[in-house]
């Protein structure tokens, strides 16, 4: 079966974008699958999330192989490629056009053989650096923070989207949408819920992540919340949203 890559996009952050991307792949490793998370955001959080220091240099730009760079993360098996701060390399990423990232794609093919799943955490913008992740991708998951101002700005996203889906000539797939941070005792969180559903339909994938203090603690530990506090209801919400994601194959 063909190495499935997940791109975690959304251009603004806070809405758990980083978090979705950390559990996500340590939820598929810990379920078997062989999966590598790729930090190709300058911020480098899914980095330090997992206690690894960010690299002088991004493995994507030194076109280091996969193997080496690769970063063992927990017990599961779960591989990073950590990110980088370097303003070299976030120009060097932001600048490739459409031959670059064949390129790119063409040099992260040739390590991903050995995996089943890759999950990428983009940066939370539209710019050059989401577009780069978007065409080295198979699908796109947009995690949506349950908030009043969670549809604004989403056209943009979706256009961005669409037109990586036309340059990928097919490739591309929109994967789904993932509602975060989700405190069903709120109107609020209810009323975007169903405002997202009904604009979406069945692209909205049925599991929510709960507000879970268990998931922000997680990364000060090192570790992914399915690690920290595997029985907490985040880590819960994050296993059934694997569980999805493996359906939807």
């Amino acid at each position: 079966m063909p190495t499935r890559t997940l791109c975690i996009a959304n251009q603004k952050g806070g809405v758990g974008k980083t978090t979705t991307a950390m559990n996500l792949a340590s939820g598929l490793a810990k379920g078997g699958e062989r999966t590598l998370l790729i930090d190709l955001d300058p911020q480098c959080n899914c980095t330090t999330g997992f206690g690894v220091d960010p690299t002088e240099r991004h493995p994507l730009v030194t076109q280091t192989p996969v193997a080496i760079s690769q970063r063992e993360v927990n017990e599961d098996g779960l591989q990073l490629l950590p990110g980088s701060r370097s303003f070299k390399d976030v120009d060097a990423l932001a600048k490739t056009n459409n031959e670059d990232r064949t390129t790119l794609r063409r040099h992260l093919s040739n390590g991903l053989h050995q995996y089943d799943f890759v999950v990428i955490d983009c940066p939370p913008s539209l710019g050059p650096l989401t577009r780069t992740a978007l065409a080295l991708s198979t699908e796109v998951f947009m995690p949506i923070q349950c908030e009043y101002f969670a549809m604004e700005g989403l056209t943009q996203m979706i256009e961005v989207i669409r037109e990586a889906m036309r340059d990928g000539e097919g490739r591309l797939q929109f994967g789904g949408i993932v509602l975060t941070m989700y405190d069903d005792k709120l109107e609020l969180t209810r009323e975007v819920e169903t405002e997202v559903r009904e604009f979406f339909g069945e692209v909205v994938f049925d599991t929510v992540v709960p507000r879970d203090v268990a998931v922000s603690e997680a990364p000060s530990h090192g570790r992914s919340v399915l690690d920290h506090a595997p029985r907490s209801r985040g880590a819960r919400a994050y296993i059934e949203l694997c569980m999805e994601v493996l359906e939807r194959e």
